[in-house]
């Protein structure tokens, strides 16, 4: 298992290597960089991740766990708080967010660091704290200090990173944590209730996730309402077409079956703005085909999440186990929710395709949280004969 993973999270990242430098073609001319700006430093990004991963993974985690609890999870949320009151010439901004600080030439996203501190802060309090009880009153209440604490931090990242995306991958790997810590479903059910009612206001509370959402509606409610006739009052009129959701769409069909190519899709030439990041599915459409794609799905879902959930059903220790977990969710929501949004199913998010995307933050981050699931991997205790 710890073989397969790391192999298989090399042999990803260095595909994403090649992707990176075949579609940031166009970026760069624009930019009027180096040919080699990207390459270059996602090859730094990759090799400290890989590095990181190994080293990682070499560790005593019984006596390491809970010092990268407490330091991925309260450094990088202090920063994040910090970035809106920090001078232009350190805080990074791109979409009208401030989501990157900038340090010797490189931009580092807190946000990514903090997804893994709070996977370990949610295994650890649900492996101690939480028990379940015979009434849901109680066992509400042994979860009530985890969620007051976990409330606030999602509203400190809207706030501060103005990421949505990024809160309903955390919410739903917390989800699936509960689940696997003996929540019951009434409770499961309590929350989800809760997540999409938050979810509402927060999309409510700006006009530019409203007008999103409005337009990405408009790209799917002619078949959405053919199948569900009473849903016609839904119908909204007069939007534009979703600019990205169209292109992506016309990567993916020129690619067909096995793609044109590497180097030969078209994509990348402007039609969609920095085609190597979020959108990077859509250029290994058009570029590897179909095929490509699910030699891709493949190895990430067979090569990496599958011994990882693996590893979290036979460790004994349940901090172990729920951390296993919160990773595989970390990693398989990102995936599929951009997959999902490059093909117009759900409005696009700006989430970083695991491994493949161009961004050094979140390539470091995926190899320090695997080098955690490796060392962990070598608390199992060895099969009895």
């Amino acid at each position: 298992m710890q073989k397969r993973i790391f192999y298989s999270s090399v042999i990803l990242i260095s595909f994403g290597i090649m992707m990176v430098y075949s579609l940031s073609t166009y970026t760069v001319l624009i930019y009027d960089a180096r040919g080699d700006h990207f390459i270059s430093k996602q090859c730094i990004s990759a090799l400290v991740a890989i590095i990181l991963m190994w080293w990682v993974s070499q560790i005593n985690i019984d006596r390491y766990f809970k010092v990268f609890k407490n330091a991925l999870a309260i450094l990088p949320f202090l920063l994040i708080l910090a970035i809106p009151f920090l001078p232009e010439s350190l805080a990074t901004n791109a979409g009208g967010a401030q989501r990157w600080i900038r340090l010797f030439g490189f931009s580092i996203a807190p946000l990514e660091f903090f997804k893994i501190g709070f996977i370990m802060f949610l295994s650890d309090n649900l492996s101690r704290n939480y028990q379940r009880h015979a009434s849901f009153r109680e066992e509400l209440g042994s979860l009530l200090p985890i969620l007051v604490a976990m409330i606030l931090g999602f509203l400190c990242v809207v706030w501060s990173q103005n990421d949505f995306g990024q809160v309903v991958v955390m919410c739903g790997s917390f989800c699936v944590m509960l689940l696997f810590a003996g929540g019951s479903k009434k409770l499961l059910g309590s929350f989800v209730a809760l997540a999409f009612f938050g979810f509402a206001i927060i999309i409510g509370w700006a006009t530019r996730r409203v007008e999103r959402l409005k337009i990405w509606w408009a790209s799917v409610q002619n078949f959405v309402i053919d199948k569900i006739p009473f849903l016609s009052y839904l119908r909204v009129e007069d939007m534009p077409e979703p600019y990205q959701i169209y292109h992506a769409g016309n990567a993916i069909h020129h690619g067909g079956w096995v793609g044109n190519g590497i180097g030969a899709g078209v994509v990348k030439l402007g039609f969609l703005s920095e085609v190597h990041t979020d959108m990077v599915l859509a250029g290994v459409a058009e570029e590897f085909g179909f095929l490509g794609i699910i030699v891709v799905l493949g190895l990430f879902l067979f090569g990496v999440i599958y011994p990882i959930l693996k590893i979290a059903n036979r460790v004994q220790n349940q901090m172990y186990s729920l951390y296993c977990i919160g990773v595989a969710c970390l990693l398989s929501f990102a995936f599929f929710i951009n997959a999902l949004g490059v093909t117009g199913v759900i409005p696009i998010k700006g989430i970083a395709v695991p491994f493949l995307s161009y961004g050094g933050s979140s390539l470091v981050c995926v190899g320090l949280a695997l080098g955690i699931v490796l060392a962990i991997s070598k608390k199992i205790a060895p099969p009895t004969s």
